[in-house]
């Protein structure tokens, strides 16, 4: 459970912006596929919830049948480290109410091949409870990470990049100049006002992760879907409900860039 550190950056960002620090988000993941030559490549960010877990979004997986791997522990892709951990996967399970064509419940459970060991710097996030701490809900200190894309037609990231959001009324995010009606009740947004904070390809599955200063931990309230372009006033992920159990947890959200 990663606690308060002052390594994040007000207004840095996935796209144009800031690489976090080394180890700052010990959960997250990158999702690999095998490619020719036995090559493995980032295609998604994932999110470790226990030494045997891995939550992403259900889009990243739906048609593909390829080998996956999962790796843990590191911060620079090209250059791992002796903290780098890498598992095979031994099943994925799609949310069986995950809908490609709106990206409802766009979430999917990986469980890796074997459990990996806690250290500093692979550690899993806390699930929201039953009951949600006060002022999670509304919390202003939450954060997206990945290896994605740094412009719309750039390439991926080598480094780990985050960015700091806030969450959005749901007038706004459903609003004529962002998602017209499309957006229901079982949805929250999160983003940023001034644009261009923004996550991009590749930054599918990973997580978004708000701090609450009440018990000193940050939490996965969503994890990252999709969106029109990069670095645009509007993206889309799906958010983790309050819950103990994990298969009962999911919740629609929605990134709002404005």
């Amino acid at each position: 459970e990663r606690k308060k550190k002052n390594n994040a950056i007000p207004g840095s960002r996935i796209v144009g912006g800031q690489d976090a620090v080394v180890g700052s988000w010990p959960w997250a993941v990158s999702l690999q596929l095998r490619r020719p030559g036995n090559n493995f490549a980032h295609v998604c960010g994932g999110v470790l919830v226990n030494e045997n877990s891995v939550l992403t979004a259900g889009h990243c997986v739906t048609g593909r049948e390829y080998v996956f791997i999962a790796v843990l522990g590191t911060h620079n892709l090209q250059k791992l480290s002796r903290h780098t951990v890498k598992r095979k996967i031994r099943s994925i399970t799609v949310h069986p109410e995950f809908k490609r064509e709106t990206f409802e419940n766009d979430i999917a459970l990986f469980a890796l091949g074997y459990a990996v060991r806690y250290s500093g710097h692979i550690q899993p996030i806390c699930l929201p409870p039953a009951e949600l701490p006060p002022g999670l809900e509304n919390g202003t200190e939450c954060f997206i990470s990945g290896w994605g894309r740094t412009s719309e037609q750039g390439d991926t990231s080598a480094v780990l990049r985050e960015a700091q959001v806030e969450i959005i009324p749901y007038s706004t995010c459903n609003g004529s100049e962002s998602y017209g009606g499309l957006v229901n009740r079982n949805m929250i947004c999160a983003g940023s006002r001034f644009g261009e904070v923004d996550a991009c390809q590749g930054d599918s599955g990973g997580p978004l992760a708000c701090y609450h200063a009440g018990t000193n931990k940050y939490y996965l309230m969503g994890i990252s879907s999709f969106g029109l372009g990069c670095g645009r006033p509007v993206k889309i992920c799906n958010h983790l409900i309050a819950s103990t159990n994990i298969y009962n947890s999911y919740k629609a959200c929605i990134f709002v860039w404005k």
